[in-house]
This record gives structure tokens, C-alpha cells and sequence, in this order.
């Protein structure tokens, strides 16, 4: 659930892929005039986050977003603190994408980020109910929660451990280690990427790239130190920023730790996953320096099957079918990375656009069926 704007097609052949990706999604109608229970219609402009009514019924609600803007555009709900409780990215002009999140009694943000910069438009979302949450009443979605949250905790505890060793070799002047060490901490941070990236701005000053940052702002995190690795060879002025890294990602664990989901973020979250290898990973864009690239795609689609495989036993009674094409192109993806391996990582990303181009279509494949895992785990 990425909350920067690092998340931008970088390449025009991504447009394409980000339109089929954009439009994965079954469309559902939006409620009628008056209806306060079915779809929430989301209208977005460059200047504009019109939503056809502003509460919601607690439990399971649907935001069907049209981008009516010159920008590809993004849709989030923040809770307190501009946690995420669902979004969709990557929305191009003229397209639609479908929200379907479960959103517990309280005050939220919706907002709509034209560009895909900046705190976006903002405005006031209220639910209000005394819906039981869905994993309560199955307790095959409980399960599922409990075993996803269990494998968060342990990449959480993992990213952390990792990252004190990529500071270490940074600060003790360690170029060749601190190369070889950055796709490898960066690993776990992209398996739980939608976890991990859902609290406030902590996803930009660990992650963001140089574009993203806003004017006043410093630009910190990995990416920072990337760019001294391989641009200067050199760590010469990265010890404040590895300091800042490592205080950043035991912040961020911290609170990865004890945060509760639901079975609507897990669906959701896998998805989002292969919208981040689709938009970052297979354009060359997330990791411009070093072209370790290929490890976060690898982390991004491992994070997205961690996802679904939590899911199964639900997704297997109510829709076998789904899951057996899901199983099919996950397979088809990950031998697709096979090529490109090298001992235990991969050689340096700088693929053809042809290249590109065929991995951006395997993608797309696994993506349109993930797409639609939210709505079957949104049954009753």
C-alpha cells in the first residue's frame, strides 16, 4: 500500500500495461441516487475527488473510481495517522478501478492523488454501524489473518536484522559489502511492501526515489545510499542517512508488528503487489543505480503469493477454478525471472524494451486473475 509517489510508470510501454492492469477489475455499478448501502462512485480529476456520498455502513464497502483527469491517479482510504486501509493505483485517464476494502466504525480520509504526488485531495469519509468484522464470522478468514500476520512479523524481524547489517558495512566504508548487501535487505521490505508502506511517511523516507521527494523536503532511505554506492563508488556522506535508515525501518517494525488486518488488505494487498512489478520493477525504474531490480520483483511476487496462499483454503471452496489459474501464472511468472538468475540473485536489470514488454504481459496475466480475489473474499 505504497504512500509516495515513487510508484510512477517511468517508460511509455508501461502505459499500456498500466491501462490493462487499471481495468483487471470486474466493474461494479455504482449505488443509485439516495442508496446508502451499494457502491460509492468516486469521481477524479486533476482538481477533484467528488464521491457520490461521503458515509458508509461499517463492514464491506465498494468505491468504484472513474478517472475523468489528464493524470494517472491514485485512491486511498487513510485512517488515523494516513494509515492505509485500502487503495488502488496506477489509474489512467480515462479509466476505472474498484476499491473494495472493509472499513470498521470511525473517521477516514478519502483522497485521490492526481500525478500520483503529493498528500493529494483530500476529504472527510464516515462510517458509522456495528458490523461484526468479517473474520470474526469465518473462521477460515481468521485463520488467514493470523498465519499472513505471523509471516509479516517474521520478514519484519528479518528487514530489521538485515538492514543493521547494509548500516554496518555503510558506515564502516564498505562499498563492495553494502552493494551486495542492498538487494538483500531490501528482499523483506518488498515481500510486505503493502504492510510496511501504510504508515504515514515512514514509506517515503525509507523508500523514495529521487523525484519523489517533495520540494523542502530531504530525500533519505535506501535509494539515497544506492545512488552514492554506484554512482560514486563511494559511501562518503551516507552515515547520517544509514543512521536514519536503520532508526526509520525499527520505527516502521515496530508498528508492522502489532498492526491488525483484515482478509479485504490481504486480497488487496496481493494485487497491489503486482502493480508495483508492473509500474516499478519491470520498467527499471525502483532501483535506477544499482539494477538490482529483479530481486524486488522476485520479493514483490514471493509477498503477493505469501498473500494468497493465506487465502487459499477460502479461495478454494468458494472459487477452485480462480485458484488453479492463479497457481498457473504465478508458476509462469517466476520461471519467467529464471533466465535472468545469477547464483543466489540475478544479473544486473537492463532489459530491452522488448524485454520489458514480455514481462509486463506475464504480469498482467497473474495480475487480472488476482484481481479478482477481493471480491470473492468479499462474499458473505
Amino acid at each position: 500500500m505504497p504512500t509516495t509517489s515513487h510508484r510512477v510508470c517511468g517508460v511509455a510501454a508501461v502505459a499500456l500495461m498500466t491501462a490493462t492492469l487499471s481495468a483487471c477489475a470486474k466493474e461494479t455499478p455504482a449505488a443509485a441516487p439516495g442508496d446508502t448501502t451499494g457502491p460509492v462512485a468516486v469521481q477524479a480529476t486533476d482538481s477533484e475527488c467528488g464521491l457520490s456520498r461521503t458515509d458508509v455502513k461499517s463492514g464491506t464497502s465498494t468505491f468504484s473510481v472513474s478517472n475523468g483527469g489528464s493524470k494517472v491517479t491514485e485512491f486511498y482510504v487513510y485512517a488515523e495517522g494516513d494509515r492505509v486501509m485500502g487503495e488502488v493505483e496506477n489509474i489512467g485517464p480515462g479509466l476505472k478501478r474498484e476499491l473494495i476494502v472493509e472499513l470498521p466504525t470511525g473517521k477516514y480520509q478519502a483522497v485521490c492523488k492526481p500525478g500520483m504526488v503529493g498528500d493529494g485531495i483530500r476529504g472527510d469519509l464516515t462510517v458509522t454501524g456495528d458490523a461484526a468484522p468479517q473474520a470474526d464470522a469465518d473462521t477460515a478468514l481468521k485463520q488467514a489473518t493470523v498465519d499472513y500476520q505471523r509471516y509479516v512479523g517474521s520478514q519484519a524481524t528479518a528487514f530489521l536484522e538485515q538492514t543493521g547489517v547494509f548500516v554496518a558495512a555503510v558506515k564502516a566504508g564498505d562499498v563492495a559489502k553494502a552493494k551486495a548487501l542492498f538487494p538483500v535487505a531490501r528482499t523483506y521490505w518488498e515481500r510486505i511492501e503493502p504492510v510496511a508502506s501504510s504508515f504515514g511517511d515512514l514509506d517515503p523516507k525509507i523508500d523514495a526515489r529521487v523525484n519523489d521527494v517533495e520540494a523542502g523536503t530531504e530525500w533519505t532511505g535506501f535509494h539515497r545510499i544506492e545512488q552514492a554506492l554506484w554512482e560514486k563508488n563511494s559511501t562518503a556522506g551516507m552515515a547520517k542517512y544509514a543512521d536514519q535508515l536503520l532508526a526509520d525501518v525499527t520505527t516502521l517494525v515496530g508498528k508492522v508488528k502489532v498492526v491488525k488486518l483484515n482478509p479485504l488488505q490481504l486480497a488487496n494487498g496481493a494485487k497491489g503487489l503486482l502493480d508495483e512489478v508492473a509500474t516499478g520493477k519491470v520498467t527499471g525504474d525502483e532501483d535506477r543505480y544499482s539494477h538490482t531490480d529483479l530481486w524486488d520483483f522476485q520479493a514483490n511476487v514471493q509477498g503477493s503469493q505469501a498473500a494468497i496462499q493465506a487465502l487459499r483454503p477460502t479461495l478454494q471452496q468458494r472459487d477452485p477454478a480462480l485458484v488453479a489459474k492463479v497457481d498457473e501464472n504465478f508458476k509462469t511468472v517466476l520461471a519467467a525471472l529464471d533466465k535472468y538468475r545469477v547464483g543466489d540473485g540475478f544479473k544486473p536489470y537492463t532489459a530491452t524494451e522488448a524485454e520489458k514488454k514480455q514481462l509486463g504481459s506475464i504480469v498482467d496475466a497473474l495480475a487480472e486473475p488476482v484481481s479478482k480475489v477481493a471480491r470473492v473474499i468479499a462474499r458473505k
